[in-house]
């Protein structure tokens, strides 16, 4: 077990801190951009003073020619670095920090490419008009400033292109990694699960046949809606309840009238994307912690459905509640701990998990973001 949580615990964390969420709050975010003006300003300052100085090497000692150059080239490069924020911060809440996280390399290159370029483009004349005397000069743009105007935005769009790219790509292989070893350790059944229903199959042969097969079929069941979700990096809604229901008519089984269920999802909801076996732990939990050490058992209602956007999905036991003494063999905690840190990870602060105690039992709540499989 300690192994085990090491390994669960390395993974997510490398996941979560390797998300492409903005590098911190938003005046950091403009101090960023406020250096990266300065730094460009600067740049262009020493371009234009090389320039002047190859016909005049007494400038280089013209302190006033230095701020005359550097008030010009900043009060550019800010107006283009501020239109550039700007444009992304749009742009980002248009379509959406999820669909841009699904872009292809393809597409995330044009993304980080052209609003960059849009800046300088619209930054360029807009700055030098700021700090033109006369105010229309902004529109009298020659060649030499199409071009410099293009091979700026070209610049700027690479380096942000890189680096962001770096960033997406390294947070997508963490992310696959780590999504790997969830699956893994998450569809890994416990021994004594496994052993009991062959045990059980085996008893029941002789005396109940019928039985028997029943248990058996709805075994094989569940191992095949298991091994289906682990090969892929998405479920839906639909598949989560097929393998919730292969596993509850199994234990159902195995515990006879103490066990009843119920599922209740609409068409639309079930056709939700969600991160594959994120619905699994929390009955596993009703059933180990709520109904199995209760001695007359209970009911699980599953229920989901759609609201403004948002897919709720909820698991109610009748069992003995939250704040019973917990079983020593079982990972009650760590179960909870995984599917808060892969919403997070997903969602951001979009997503959330929330336990309810009623009167008797437990009720879990799933709220994330409602996307349509294209399926």
């Amino acid at each position: 077990m300690n192994t085990r949580r090491f390994l669960l615990r390395q993974s997510l964390d490398a996941w979560v801190t390797s998300d492409t969420t903005p590098p911190g709050p938003a005046w950091l975010q403009w101090l960023w951009t406020l250096i990266f003006a300065l730094a460009v300003g600067l740049v262009f300052t020493l371009v234009g003073m090389a320039n002047a100085g190859a016909r005049r090497p007494e400038i280089w000692l013209d302190g006033w020619a230095w701020m005359r150059w550097f008030r010009v080239n900043f009060a550019i490069s800010l107006t283009i670095s501020v239109l550039i924020h700007l444009l992304f911060s749009a742009a980002i809440a248009v379509v959406g920090v999820q669909r841009i996280r699904a872009f292809s390399n393809g597409q995330r290159g044009i993304f980080f490419s052209s609003i960059p370029i849009l800046g300088v483009l619209i930054g360029w004349p807009l700055g030098v008009w700021l700090v033109s005397e006369e105010g229309a000069g902004w529109i009298r743009i020659d060649a030499a400033s199409l071009v410099g105007s293009a091979i700026l935005g070209i610049l700027i769009s690479t380096v942000i292109y890189l680096v962001f790219n770096a960033r997406a790509q390294k947070a997508e292989a963490e992310k696959r990694a780590a999504e790997a070893q969830l699956r893994l350790l998450q569809a890994q059944m416990e021994p004594h699960f496994l052993f009991n229903t062959l045990a059980n199959v085996l008893t029941l042969i002789d005396i109940e046949p019928q039985r028997a097969r029943q248990m058996l079929e709805s075994f094989t069941d569940y191992l095949r809606a298991t091994l289906a979700n682990l090969r892929k990096d998405e479920s839906t809604l639909g598949r989560e309840l097929d393998l919730a229901d292969a596993y509850l008519r199994l234990l159902q089984l195995r515990m006879e009238d103490r066990l009843t269920f119920t599922i209740d999802a609409d068409a639309e909801s079930r056709q939700a994307v969600l991160p594959p076996l994120l619905l699994q732990p929390l009955v596993e939990n009703a059933i180990h912690h709520g109904l199995e050490p209760k001695l007359e058992g209970g009911s699980i209602a599953i229920r989901a459905r759609v609201q403004e956007g948002v897919l709720l999905l909820s698991v109610t036991d009748d069992g003995l509640g939250p704040d019973a003494p917990k079983r020593r063999s079982t990972g009650h905690g760590i179960a909870l701990d995984n599917i808060r840190q892969r919403l997070r990870a997903r969602h951001g602060d979009g997503a959330s998990l929330s336990l309810e105690a009623l009167q008797p039992g437990t009720r879990a709540t799933l709220r994330l973001p409602f996307t349509r499989s294209p399926a």
